[in-house]
């Protein structure tokens, strides 16, 4: 085993840093990212680089896809459209036994893979889904923790903006070797493994407490919501259809008919044009709703309050792709890759090992910050046991931000719930630690490849 190198070093004061800033001093986490970007900076003695790794981000698509995708979440949870979604999803499920709970965990991992937010989907859905499930059965504490699960699927999710931090890292370490459109379906088929564990374990609470279907006064007619709402069911198309596309056939008819830079270029025109186009339909649709209309009063009235939802999120992840550039330069993943290697971990044993880590660091900083700071290094240790560099990438939301909310003590899904649902600490607690444990299995199960992903 090699001696301990200075970049391990680096980054626990980065670490340090963060933690500082965003748990003493609750100041934002975008705080802390740039407070440690700029300590790096100067630690790394790069200080004439200071502006260039600043800027660098700003000439990045993938900054302003997640840009685009939040601005999406921020209109489409300000418009009727998400009722539409919501109601089309009770008059399928609702009916069944722990019917509140099917609806809670589909209509939220839904939403919150639009926002990429575990906590804000729980305070917007869960106002809802919630009470609603204790009517029907659900002890206060499952109730609360059946949401936050649900919504902590969210940043694992396309369109995440946590898939396309992750995505970054992927393409500092094999530039121009994945595309963007193969890790977005990677991603769907991790993702479709979590859904598979969410429902098992809600199967299992609802056989538990004999839960009952929601009431029949409360479920729609599944005819009348297609009728009264197919405009909107045709947003999910509309977002992931054209990555769908993109993924089928990107190598066989766009590189073919339009050379390798041309369909290069085609991915990236997908993923910045997919939001903003479902952005302006979704407001054409709900414009007979909207207050006032689409007038320019109006939407600059919308846009305005959505400074506040979006910029906070969008700083971070500037300042996360600043710190990737420092990274890069010096070639820190490389590094701490070759270390990790040196312990001779097998396969299993970082698939152990690494998920307890991040789920540990999930306690103090969010997952985006994770990816950020500990990325390039994850895949790095992955990729050197044999871990496909597209899988080991694609799992890194569902290992940090997926695990983030769930775990105190910065647990802010589950803080979020059990304030909605009046639920006591030490019961919510326990009840998460179950969903935590069982996420952690099944990451552990895909990366040793006993669970196979599908388009890895």
């Amino acid at each position: 085993m090699s001696s301990m190198p200075v970049e391990l070093l680096y980054l626990f004061v980065l670490l340090i840093t963060i933690i500082v800033v965003f748990v003493f001093y609750k100041r934002p986490i975008y705080e802390g990212m740039f407070i440690g970007f700029v300590l790096m900076v100067l630690i790394l003695g790069k200080e004439d680089k200071f502006f260039e790794y600043l800027i660098k981000p700003s000439t990045n698509t993938l900054f302003y896809a997640i840009l685009a995708f939040l601005s999406l979440a921020f209109i489409f949870s300000k418009t009727s459209a998400i009722n539409y979604v919501l109601d089309f999803i009770i008059a399928i499920v609702g009916r069944f036994r722990g019917g509140a709970g099917w609806v809670s965990l589909i209509a939220s991992t839904f939403l919150a893979s639009m926002s990429g937010s575990g906590p804000g989907n729980v305070a917007a859905s869960g106002v809802f889904t919630i009470p609603t499930m204790i009517r029907t059965g659900f002890p206060r504490e499952a109730a609360a923790t059946i949401e936050m699960a649900a919504s902590s699927l969210g940043p694992m999710i396309p369109p995440s903006g946590t898939i396309l931090l992750a995505f970054g890292v992927l393409d500092s370490l094999f530039p121009g070797k994945y595309q963007l459109s193969a890790f977005w379906m990677a991603a769907w088929g991790i993702g479709i493994w979590f859904i598979i564990q969410r429902s098992l374990t809600l199967y299992g609470f609802i056989r538990t407490y004999d839960v009952q279907p929601m009431y029949e006064e409360e479920i729609p007619s599944i005819k009348d919501t297609v009728r009264k709402g197919w405009k909107a069911l045709v947003i999910p198309i509309m977002i992931i259809l054209p990555m769908l596309l993109d993924f089928l056939f990107s190598d066989n008819f766009f590189t073919a008919r339009l050379g390798e830079d041309g369909a290069k270029a085609l991915s990236s025109c997908v993923i910045l044009f997919t939001p903003g186009i479902s952005a302006i339909y979704t407001l054409i649709i709900s414009r007979d709703e909207i207050e006032g209309g689409l007038s320019f009063s109006t939407l600059f009235k919308m846009f305005k309050e959505g400074v506040s939802a979006v910029v906070p999120v969008a700083a971070t992840v500037y300042f996360a792709y600043c710190l990737s550039e420092v990274f890069n330069d010096v070639n820190m993943g490389a590094t701490l890759g070759e270390y990790i290697s040196s312990f001779n971990m097998s396969r299993l044993q970082l698939a152990i090992f690494f998920p307890l880590f991040t789920c540990f660091l999930g306690m103090f900083i969010p997952g985006s910050s994770q990816v950020a700071i500990f990325g390039v290094a994850i895949v790095s240790g992955f990729v050197a046991v044999g871990v496909n560099p597209l899988l080991a990438a694609a799992i890194l939301p569902a290992i940090t931000g997926a695990v983030e909310g769930m775990t105190p003590p910065l647990a802010l899904s589950m803080y979020t719930a059990m304030g909605i649902a009046q639920s006591g600490m030490k019961e919510t607690s326990r009840a998460a630690l179950l969903w935590v444990f069982f996420h952690l299995i099944t990451s552990i199960l895909i990366l040793v490849g006993v669970l196979p992903v599908l388009f890895v």
